[in-house]
């Protein structure tokens, strides 16, 4: 059974950095467009970075510059590294897969990780 299992969040000042890191199961996971969503209090959960089985990325606008996502086949995980860290950045946090025309599920959306960005 596929499942996304999603860590790293936590509590960082302004200007502050964290690494998140997605593990998933399953055998197809190589070949996936894989992705980093958020959702923020009152907001509808949004894509913000993506990477292709060939390593290809794309971020949202708000995000391009302090944001790089990776992956590590081998591993079937996904991180997400967060630089220069602002409070509009806090949100929960979800891997998944990524299609043309929104989520492509890979499997279940798993907890997600709390990012919270304040003083």
């Amino acid at each position: 059974q596929v499942q996304l299992v999603e860590s790293g969040g936590g509590l960082v000042q302004p200007g502050g950095s964290l690494r998140l890191s997605c593990a998933a199961s399953g055998s197809i996971f190589s070949i996936y467009t894989m992705g980093w969503y958020r959702q923020a209090p009152g907001k509808q959960r949004e894509l913000v970075a993506a990477i292709t089985s060939g390593g290809s990325t794309n971020y949202a606008d708000s995000v391009k510059g302090r944001f790089t996502i990776s992956r590590d086949n081998a591993k079937n995980t996904v991180y997400l590294q967060m630089n220069s860290l602002q409070p509009e950045d806090t949100a929960v946090y979800y891997c998944n897969g990524v299609g043309d025309y929104g989520p492509l599920l890979f499997g279940p959306w798993g907890q997600g990780t709390q990012v919270t960005v304040s003083s």
